[in-house]
C-alpha cells in the first residue's frame, strides 16, 4: 500500500518549529534504503512531505509513532493509488517552492 504523509509543525510548540527548520535528517537515508520510504521532501521550516510503501496501516502507524520521536509533528496520511502522478505532483511543488 502506498501512502502519502505530510508532517506539518504545530505553531503553539517551539519543539515542532525549532525541528522544522532542520534542513537535512541524516536518518532519512535509512528509511530510504530499506526501500519503505519512497520519496522523502524535506520542506525547511515546514516539516516533511514522504511516500511509504509498506504491508499496511500497523507497519505505518509504527514508523510513524518512531518518526514523532524524530520529528515532533501534526501528521497527516491519505493513501495513494498513482505514484508516478503524486511523485510528479510532489516535484512540481518542491521546485516551486525554491
Amino acid at each position: 500500500m502506498l501512502f502519502l504523509v505530510i508532517s506539518n509543525p504545530r505553531a503553539d510548540r517551539p519543539s515542532d518549529m525549532a525541528a522544522a527548520r532542520q534542513g537535512f535528517w541524516p536518518w532519512m537515508a535509512g528509511y530510504q534504503a530499506s526501500g519503505i520510504c519512497q520519496h522523502i521532501y524535506p520542506r525547511v521550516g515546514r516539516g516533511v512531505v514522504a511516500v511509504f510503501k509498506v504491508d499496511g496501516n500497523e507497519v505505518l502507524h509504527r514508523i510513524l509513532n518512531e518518526w514523532a520521536d524524530i520529528i515532533p509533528a501534526q501528521f497527516e496520511v491519505y493513501p495513494l493509488v498513482d505514484l508516478d502522478a503524486t511523485t510528479a505532483l510532489l516535484a512540481s511543488q518542491v521546485a516551486a517552492s525554491k
